[in-house]
């Protein structure tokens, strides 16, 4: 299925946001150069690449979800989301602390509220009684093959929840992932192509529903999730 990024960029380029964007983009570049947090430096790449991007799903996050994301690096989709849609609130799961002391600074810059940064691993959190199935929506951007990610991921998600993958060419890795998708409790995946503007790229989000509750055996820990993962 395609989708248009008109209103992503619109909504990251918009009076109303223009200021938070500005300043998350200074940041990020401040802070690239000591903590080596993305590959894409120039503004006008960052402002397509990460955050037209990351807001680009926004209408796969129902009003006032609990977002968990795993991996968050740098914050996206996360951060983008958040300064178009104060009504989210998001736990961001990342294992590197340097990442997670990013994120704060640029949580606390913006004026960002219910935003909790998590510095541990996602296959630990996911076993968690705090975190596991506690979540309305759990994305990633950016972090692992399809199969691994979902393993990471659907252990937050509550039934009837959603996982929403940020991905470029996703074809092979849909069809790879499916039984690890059905095993983790999924049931329907949808896939969304789209054209980032400026020619910046082709881009694709996968969204699958949780139906069933995650086996208590996932995720299985222990470095399985990527060294093993569901085939």
């Amino acid at each position: 299925m395609k989708m248009n990024c008109a209103d992503a960029e619109q909504r990251v380029f918009c009076k109303e946001n223009r200021e938070k964007f500005r300043c998350f983009c200074l940041l990020l570049q401040e802070y690239n150069k000591r903590y080596n947090l993305t590959a894409i430096t120039d503004e006008k790449e960052i402002y397509y690449k990460h955050f037209v991007d990351s807001v680009a799903g926004e209408e796969f996050f129902p009003k006032n979800a609990c977002v968990a994301e795993v991996g968050s690096g740098a914050g996206f989709p996360s951060i983008p989301l958040k300064v178009v849609r104060p009504d989210l609130k998001f736990t961001l799961i990342e294992s590197t602390g340097k990442k997670c002391e990013f994120l704060r600074i640029v949580c606390e810059k913006l004026g960002l509220s219910d935003m909790t940064v998590l510095g541990v691993r996602a296959e630990d959190a996911g076993k968690d009684s705090h975190y596991r199935e506690k979540f309305d929506v759990c994305t990633a951007r950016a972090v692992a093959r399809l199969n691994t990610l979902a393993e990471y991921c659907m252990p937050f998600v509550k039934k009837e929840g959603v996982f929403v993958a940020y991905k470029g060419n996703a074809e092979e890795e849909i069809k790879e992932a499916e039984r690890a998708l059905s095993l983790l409790g999924g049931g329907k995946i949808e896939r969304y192509s789209y054209e980032l503007p400026e020619s910046f790229g082709s881009r694709t989000l996968v969204v699958a529903q949780k139906r069933e509750k995650t086996p208590e055996k996932f995720p299985r820990g222990r470095g399985k999730e990527r060294s093993s993962p569901i085939i």
